[in-house]
């Protein structure tokens, strides 16, 4: 499982023209899942996100967790995450997850990051989204499990 993770400001997904997830001060995740990923994968990177300490405490230093603040999430699942570019000019899809495997395991780290506490909004699954964040900072990370 990779997750690109970006500190914002602010960070919104729409479908159609809808907003369908809206999030203030907080992370935007985008979400990938490959073939070998297990809901125990999802629970270790939900975990792994409520107290990655990227956001900044009273002095300024990126010192504090979504554990720590309460900060908000968006979600968005994004099979290109896992697009190999190594060979040729377009990009290969192999790596992704088929969508009857990687939906349900987004769903579970959403799940888990609910449990946790956090306020999560999502886009929607299988759908052309887009993303507009504003990136705080600007700290981007990908992590991968």
């Amino acid at each position: 499982m990779r997750a690109l993770v970006q500190r914002v400001s602010s960070a919104t997904v729409s479908v159609a023209g809808d907003t369908v997830g809206s999030i203030d001060a907080g992370l935007c995740v985008l979400v990938g899942v490959t073939h070998s990923d297990t809901p125990d994968t999802a629970a270790r990177m939900a975990d792994k996100l409520w107290h990655l300490r990227v956001l900044d405490d009273a002095d300024g230093t990126i010192n504090r967790s979504l554990a720590d603040t309460g900060g908000e999430v968006l979600v968005v699942s994004q099979f290109t995450l896992y697009g190999d570019t190594r060979k040729g000019r377009r990009p290969s899809w192999i790596d992704a997850a088929r969508p009857d495997h990687a939906e349900p395991l987004v769903d579970a780290v959403v799940a888990r990051l609910r449990e946790l506490g956090a306020t999560v909004a999502t886009g929607r699954f299988r759908t052309e989204m887009q993303v507009t964040l504003t990136n705080d900072g600007p700290v981007t990370l990908l992590l991968e499990l």
